[in-house]
C-alpha cells in the first residue's frame, strides 16, 4: 500500500520551500495545469507515503483544529538535532501542543499553512 497525504494550498512556493529546505524532504515530482490544478509531490525517494500539494483559483479552507498533528521522527539523534536546528536558524518559533505529550516527547511548530508538526527523538538512535 502506498501512502499519500494530499493537501491544497494558497501559496504552493512557500509550502515547497519548507518542506523540501527545512523538513529537508525532495521534490519527487510536480505538475502544472492538471485540470486547473498545480502540485508537487514531497518526500523521501524509496519510501511508500508522500505528501502532495497543490494550488489552484480556488481559495484552500483549511479547517483543522490544536490536535492534528503530523508527527515525523528522525532516525538518528543527530538527524533530530540537525532538523531542529534550520527550524531555530530560519526562525520558526516553536508551538506549545495542546496535548502536553508532545510537549514532553518533541518539539512543536506550524507550516507556512498553519498544520502543526511535531519533531520526536522516541525513535531515534545514537550514532556509533
Amino acid at each position: 500500500m502506498v501512502l499519500r497525504v494530499a493537501r491544497h494550498t494558497d501559496d504552493l512556493k512557500k509550502i515547497e520551500d519548507f518542506y523540501i529546505n527545512i523538513l529537508g524532504f525532495e521534490l519527487l515530482g510536480s505538475f502544472e495545469k492538471h485540470n486547473n490544478y498545480n502540485g508537487v509531490f514531497i518526500g523521501k525517494s524509496g519510501l511508500d507515503w508522500h505528501f502532495e500539494f497543490t494550488q489552484s483559483e480556488t481559495k484552500a479552507n483549511h479547517t483543522f483544529d490544536e490536535d492534528d498533528v503530523i508527527v515525523l521522527y528522525p532516525k538518528t539523534i543527530e538527524e533530530y538535532n540537525i532538523l531542529l536546528s534550520r527550524f531555530y536558524d530560519n526562525n520558526i518559533p516553536e508551538t506549545i501542543a495542546l496535548n502536553p505529550y508532545w510537549n514532553e516527547n518533541g518539539h512543536m511548530f506550524q507550516d507556512p499553512d498553519g498544520y502543526r508538526i511535531v519533531i520526536s527523538p522516541l525513535k531515534s538512535t545514537k550514532l556509533n
